[in-house]
């Protein structure tokens, strides 16, 4: 694949790099080190024009944002919590699928006496929810281990990613609420979605190949 300009793909390690490294590799881009060992965070690819920088999930959308990377792959949960915000979105890469759920301990008494008391990192999604629903909460941000919050009274629920089900299940609690579906999508700074369109655009039919989209 030909570029006529320089681009930076912002990417974090785990379970959405191992999924998108083929349908980069689709493109002919494939990095020169392994990210998930080299120190590096910026390595060189095959292709000359293209650079990643490897950074934490979090941060993904906000490094897109300000143009500091010009694409990169995000879970739709960091996207709901990060608002979008100069961003575009283009394209589900229908990877790293899950859902985010309520969960909690079966038949969870409503407390009458205080507010409904949620435990999560997803602090915006948590809070859209519930307001939909005209529920009143209290959130309480925990950056791990969500399902110790019921089981110790410091939450009533959870709002949290569900794959498999089993860690649920192994700490008795159970999903009650759907949320959302996620996966994994790619994001597009706006400035380069205008100032560097015909190699964002190359890349982006080239992906849209390899998910058969």
């Amino acid at each position: 694949m030909n570029l006529n300009a320089p681009l930076t793909i912002a990417l974090s390690k785990g379970r959405i790099l191992e999924q998108t490294l083929p349908l980069l590799a689709h493109a002919g881009i494939a990095p020169l080190e392994d990210p998930e060992t080299s120190r590096k965070l910026i390595l060189g690819t095959s292709n000359p024009q293209v650079k990643f920088v490897i950074i934490r999930a979090s941060d993904v959308p906000t490094y897109v944002q300000y143009g500091a990377a010009d694409l990169g792959v995000s879970g739709k949960d960091v996207l709901l919590e990060h608002g979008g915000e100069g961003l575009y979105e283009p394209l589900d890469l229908g990877i790293a699928r899950c859902r985010l759920m309520v969960a909690g301990l079966p038949d969870t008494p409503v407390p009458t006496s205080r507010r409904l008391r949620i435990a999560t990192k997803y602090v915006h999604s948590a809070e859209r929810y519930f307001a939909a629903k005209g529920q009143q909460v209290e959130i309480i941000k925990l950056y791990g281990s969500m399902e110790l919050a019921p089981l110790v009274g410091l939450a009533d629920l959870i709002v949290d990613l569900v794959e498999s089900g089993n860690t649920l299940k192994a700490n008795g609690l159970v999903a009650l609420e759907h949320i959302a579906d996620i996966s994994s999508r790619l994001v597009v700074n706006k400035a380069s979605w205008k100032m560097k369109h015909e190699s964002v655009s190359a890349l982006l039919e080239s992906l849209r190949e390899a998910v058969g989209k």
